[in-house]
Protein backbone atom coordinates (compact mmCIF):
# COMPACT_ATOMS: atom_id res chain seq x y z
CA UNK A 1 0.00 0.00 0.00
CA UNK A 2 1.56 3.24 -1.56
CA UNK A 3 1.43 6.43 0.39
CA UNK A 4 -0.15 9.85 -1.51
CA UNK A 5 1.24 12.99 -1.48
CA UNK A 6 -1.11 14.43 1.19
CA UNK A 7 0.08 11.29 3.47
CA UNK A 8 3.71 12.11 3.30
CA UNK A 9 2.65 15.64 3.93
CA UNK A 10 0.68 14.18 6.98
CA UNK A 11 3.20 11.65 8.38
CA UNK A 12 6.66 14.29 7.67
CA UNK A 13 4.16 17.12 9.18
CA UNK A 14 3.05 15.39 12.70
CA UNK A 15 6.34 13.48 13.19
CA UNK A 16 8.25 16.07 14.68
CA UNK A 17 5.90 16.92 16.73
CA UNK A 18 7.01 13.83 18.66
CA UNK A 19 10.29 14.35 19.94
CA UNK A 20 9.50 18.24 20.59
CA UNK A 21 6.63 16.45 22.72
CA UNK A 22 8.99 14.14 24.61
CA UNK A 23 11.70 17.10 24.87
CA UNK A 24 8.85 19.39 27.05
CA UNK A 25 7.73 16.11 28.94
CA UNK A 26 11.36 15.48 29.90
CA UNK A 27 12.24 19.36 30.65
CA UNK A 28 9.36 20.69 31.94
CA UNK A 29 6.98 17.52 32.73
CA UNK A 30 4.27 19.23 30.26
CA UNK A 31 4.10 20.79 27.02
CA UNK A 32 5.09 24.19 27.77
CA UNK A 33 3.40 26.17 24.96
CA UNK A 34 5.11 29.38 25.70
CA UNK A 35 8.48 28.15 24.79
CA UNK A 36 9.97 27.14 21.04
CA UNK A 37 9.34 23.52 21.58
CA UNK A 38 6.05 24.29 22.47
CA UNK A 39 5.47 26.66 19.78
CA UNK A 40 6.95 24.29 17.10
CA UNK A 41 4.87 21.51 18.59
CA UNK A 42 1.62 23.40 17.98
CA UNK A 43 2.47 23.93 14.02
CA UNK A 44 3.09 19.96 13.55
CA UNK A 45 0.14 18.77 15.03
CA UNK A 46 -1.56 21.38 13.67
CA UNK A 47 -0.36 20.15 10.31
CA UNK A 48 -0.85 16.58 11.01
CA UNK A 49 -4.75 16.88 12.89
CA UNK A 50 -5.39 19.19 9.28
CA UNK A 51 -3.92 16.66 6.92
CA UNK A 52 -6.09 13.91 8.30
CA UNK A 53 -9.13 14.56 7.12
CA UNK A 54 -8.47 14.40 3.09
CA UNK A 55 -6.79 10.87 4.01
CA UNK A 56 -9.13 9.55 6.57
CA UNK A 57 -10.40 6.08 5.38
CA UNK A 58 -12.59 5.23 8.27
CA UNK A 59 -14.73 7.77 10.37
CA UNK A 60 -13.04 7.58 13.80
CA UNK A 61 -10.15 9.07 12.32
CA UNK A 62 -12.24 11.97 11.66
CA UNK A 63 -13.71 11.89 14.96
CA UNK A 64 -9.80 11.33 17.29
CA UNK A 65 -8.31 14.49 14.57
CA UNK A 66 -11.49 16.51 15.34
CA UNK A 67 -10.49 16.13 19.56
CA UNK A 68 -7.52 16.38 18.94
CA UNK A 69 -7.60 19.54 16.89
CA UNK A 70 -10.29 21.20 19.80
CA UNK A 71 -8.08 19.97 22.68
CA UNK A 72 -5.10 21.54 21.05
CA UNK A 73 -7.09 24.71 20.42
CA UNK A 74 -8.34 24.60 24.10
CA UNK A 75 -4.73 23.91 25.56
CA UNK A 76 -3.00 27.02 23.61
CA UNK A 77 -6.06 28.90 24.17
CA UNK A 78 -5.61 28.26 27.88
CA UNK A 79 -2.15 29.04 28.46
CA UNK A 80 -2.96 32.47 26.74
CA UNK A 81 -4.82 33.30 29.83
CA UNK A 82 -2.90 31.39 32.28
CA UNK A 83 -3.69 34.10 35.48
CA UNK A 84 -7.35 34.03 35.05
CA UNK A 85 -7.91 31.42 37.33
CA UNK A 86 -6.39 28.16 38.84
CA UNK A 87 -8.43 26.08 36.92
CA UNK A 88 -6.83 27.37 33.79
CA UNK A 89 -3.40 25.84 34.00
CA UNK A 90 -5.20 22.45 34.99
CA UNK A 91 -6.66 22.83 31.46
CA UNK A 92 -4.31 23.62 29.71
CA UNK A 93 -1.82 20.57 31.28
CA UNK A 94 -4.91 17.65 30.89
CA UNK A 95 -5.65 18.94 27.54
CA UNK A 96 -2.19 19.07 25.68
CA UNK A 97 -1.26 15.90 27.66
CA UNK A 98 -4.05 14.22 25.68
CA UNK A 99 -3.24 15.88 22.54
CA UNK A 100 0.39 13.94 23.02
CA UNK A 101 -1.49 10.27 23.54
CA UNK A 102 -3.70 11.04 20.66
CA UNK A 103 -0.79 11.39 18.47
CA UNK A 104 1.40 8.62 19.52
CA UNK A 105 -1.86 6.23 19.30
CA UNK A 106 -2.09 6.14 15.79
CA UNK A 107 1.81 6.51 14.76
CA UNK A 108 2.45 3.41 17.07
CA UNK A 109 -0.58 1.86 15.50
CA UNK A 110 0.76 2.19 11.82
CA UNK A 111 4.32 2.43 12.71
CA UNK A 112 3.82 -1.52 14.32
CA UNK A 113 1.12 -2.92 11.33
CA UNK A 114 3.26 -0.98 8.47
CA UNK A 115 7.29 -2.24 9.36
CA UNK A 116 8.94 -3.85 8.34
CA UNK A 117 7.72 -3.54 5.23
CA UNK A 118 6.16 -7.02 4.23
CA UNK A 119 6.49 -8.53 7.34
CA UNK A 120 4.62 -5.85 9.92
CA UNK A 121 4.89 -6.58 14.02
CA UNK A 122 1.60 -6.38 14.16
CA UNK A 123 -0.59 -8.68 11.93
CA UNK A 124 -3.85 -6.22 12.25
CA UNK A 125 -6.10 -4.18 14.94
CA UNK A 126 -6.56 -6.52 17.18
CA UNK A 127 -2.89 -7.99 17.53
CA UNK A 128 -1.57 -8.61 21.46
CA UNK A 129 1.58 -6.52 20.40
CA UNK A 130 -0.68 -3.78 19.07
CA UNK A 131 -2.99 -3.60 22.04
CA UNK A 132 -0.16 -4.28 24.71
CA UNK A 133 1.84 -0.99 22.91
CA UNK A 134 -2.00 1.22 23.19
CA UNK A 135 -2.40 -0.32 27.04
CA UNK A 136 1.00 0.87 27.83
CA UNK A 137 0.12 4.76 26.04
CA UNK A 138 -3.30 4.90 28.15
CA UNK A 139 -1.13 3.83 31.44
CA UNK A 140 1.47 6.10 30.89
CA UNK A 141 -1.20 9.14 29.52
CA UNK A 142 -3.23 8.20 33.22
CA UNK A 143 -0.02 8.50 35.40
CA UNK A 144 1.60 11.31 33.68
CA UNK A 145 -1.65 13.36 34.07
CA UNK A 146 -1.93 12.34 37.46
CA UNK A 147 1.96 12.97 38.55
CA UNK A 148 1.20 16.75 36.00
CA UNK A 149 -2.01 17.31 38.35
CA UNK A 150 0.12 16.66 41.62
CA UNK A 151 3.16 19.08 40.65
CA UNK A 152 0.93 22.34 39.50
CA UNK A 153 -1.12 21.50 43.05
CA UNK A 154 1.94 21.49 44.79
CA UNK A 155 3.48 24.37 42.82
CA UNK A 156 0.17 26.25 43.45
CA UNK A 157 0.69 25.52 47.16
CA UNK A 158 3.97 26.84 47.31
CA UNK A 159 3.39 29.83 45.82
CA UNK A 160 0.59 30.90 48.00
CA UNK A 161 2.66 29.51 51.40
CA UNK A 162 5.30 32.28 50.05
CA UNK A 163 2.72 34.82 49.02
CA UNK A 164 1.46 34.45 52.61
CA UNK A 165 4.99 34.47 54.40
CA UNK A 166 5.44 37.86 52.14
CA UNK A 167 2.26 39.48 53.60
CA UNK A 168 2.85 38.66 56.70
CA UNK A 169 6.23 39.63 57.21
Amino acid sequence: MGISPIGWLHTLGSLPAIPFAIYMLVKHGQIAPETTAGRAYFVFMLLGVLTVYPIAHQPASSVIATITLVLLLVGYGASRLARASRAVKYVETISLSITVFLLLVPSVSETLRRLPVGNPIAKGLNDPILLGAQGFLFLALVIGIALQVRALYKRRVAVSASASVETSG
